[in-house]
């Protein structure tokens, strides 16, 4: 085979390498902020969605975040253990699995409320850029999950 053949193979040929790479990246930027917050980058999305909706479901969840119950089942028993939310089953249905924000869930996005605006001051793109970065991630989001 030709060393053309394995062009396929170089790392530089890979869109993957950088979405992972800028991914770690990014989420090594979270670590300080999160730290205080004694918060992982994962419990943190999940507070994320959790804050939001106020109840969500367990699998709603796993599908907003992208997470499998084998990696959210966890976080959620640590967010649980430190009184940030309560699980139960839904009483229409015992099969679901509901997760709602406690009183001290609330207590800590009040504390996490400026993450967001230092983590766009530690990005160099402007916000045009960032807008079509958003846009393309969640193009190619959506495309994965289709397959």
């Amino acid at each position: 085979m030709s060393q053309t053949s394995y062009d396929a193979l170089l790392l530089e040929n890979q869109l993957c390498f950088p979405l992972y790479a800028c991914s770690r990246e990014v989420i090594k930027l979270y670590r300080p902020y999160l730290d205080e917050l004694e918060l992982t980058y994962t419990q943190y999305i999940t507070l994320m969605v959790i804050w939001a909706e106020g109840t969500v479901s367990v699998r709603d969840l796993g599908k907003r975040l992208y997470l499998d119950s084998g990696t959210l089942t966890p976080v959620l028993k640590h967010l649980e253990s430190r009184g940030l939310i309560t699980r139960r089953r839904c009483p229409e249905d015992e099969r679901v699995l509901l997760v709602t924000i406690t009183e001290e869930g609330l207590a800590l996005r009040d504390r996490a409320v400026q993450i967001p605006e230092k983590l766009t001051s530690c990005v160099k793109l402007d916000g045009d850029e960032a807008q079509t970065l958003y846009r393309l991630l969640y193009k190619l989001l959506g495309a994965a999950k289709q397959d």
